[in-house]
């Protein structure tokens, strides 16, 4: 952890009086702020506050501390940053994001960054859980979800629109669905972290929902794609990840005029105020990128 970014968030705990208002200062989330101060006494090996339901005060120890952060602080201040003397695009991101976008989506936006930004790397830690971007040391976690929690930060890249498909062989041994009763009688594939043997849609601005049945489901909707393209059953897809699989006969699209709900596609980041500007110019061409799979 920023030892540096932890000193200044002691500082403005202090100043502000509430973990909550020096969140709101910082722009910040109020549990990153809360493992910050953490780290802060687990590094000084002592309490350097006394929390209580109205206030908060410091420790004898942490007057000492609070001394020693604004110096550190000062410090910083004065030093000229390379980064910003330059303004030189580089440096490591650490990114965190599904299995899916690692292998089917990013790399054709990766590599052109890459090309273009010779001096910035890219470390990918492949997941479908929540990251502890702390521990983990994660500069960006991508997440596709309508249930984003409100107390982190996070900036909408775009949005992720689905479709239901199917094989041909599949349609050809099983009848195809024409209305959305029928998908009962289907095998469908679920993604096991959605509600399970639900699927929702919009029709005509009515909501719809069809209840599913199937003998597959994962939590990697690539795997679900396979099983697809193996002629195992339907499955609801992110649009970008099938319209070529569509536009080259490998998949029919179904019920066409059912739209599934649409799902938001969030980078999910520690503090706006402390990015790097490779980080930020990757954010940007993210929201590029995915603009451009929506059309």
């Amino acid at each position: 952890m920023d030892r540096i970014i932890a000193a200044d968030v002691f500082i403005k705990i202090v100043e502000q009086g509430s973990l909550a208002s020096a969140a709101r200062a910082l722009d910040m989330s109020r549990s990153m702020v809360t493992r910050y101060l953490n780290q802060m006494e687990e590094w000084a090996d002592t309490q350097l506050l006394h929390r209580s339901t109205r206030k908060l005060t410091l420790t004898q120890e942490g007057e000492k501390i609070l001394n020693y952060c604004r110096e550190l602080v000062a410090i910083a201040q004065n030093i000229s940053s390379p980064i910003e003397s330059d303004n030189a695009i580089k440096g490591l991101i650490r990114l965190s994001c599904s299995p899916f976008l690692a292998h089917d989506v990013l790399p054709n936006m990766i590599q052109p960054f890459l090309s273009a930004h010779p001096m910035v790397s890219i470390d990918i830690q492949i997941s479908n859980h929540v990251t502890n971007l702390v521990e983990d040391r994660i500069d960006l976690a991508i997440r596709i979800t309508n249930d984003l929690d409100p107390n982190i930060i996070a900036r909408s890249l775009g949005k992720c629109h689905s479709v239901l498909c199917a094989s041909p062989p599949y349609l050809k041994k099983n009848t195809r669905p024409v209305t959305i009763d029928d998908l009962s009688r289907h095998n469908c594939l679920n993604y096991s972290r959605f509600e399970k043997s639900v699927w929702h849609f919009t029709h005509k601005k009515q909501s719809l929902s069809a209840a599913i049945t199937g003998n597959f489901s994962a939590n990697d909707s690539s795997l679900l794609l396979k099983a697809a393209l193996h002629d195992q059953g339907i499955t609801l897809q992110p649009k970008f990840a099938v319209q070529n699989y569509i536009n080259n006969g490998h998949l029919v699209h179904l019920l066409p005029h059912l739209i599934p709900k649409t799902l938001g596609i969030y980078g999910i980041y520690r503090s706006r105020k402390h990015q790097s500007l490779a980080l930020r110019e990757f954010i940007d061409n993210l929201v590029i990128y995915f603009d451009q799979l929506d059309t």
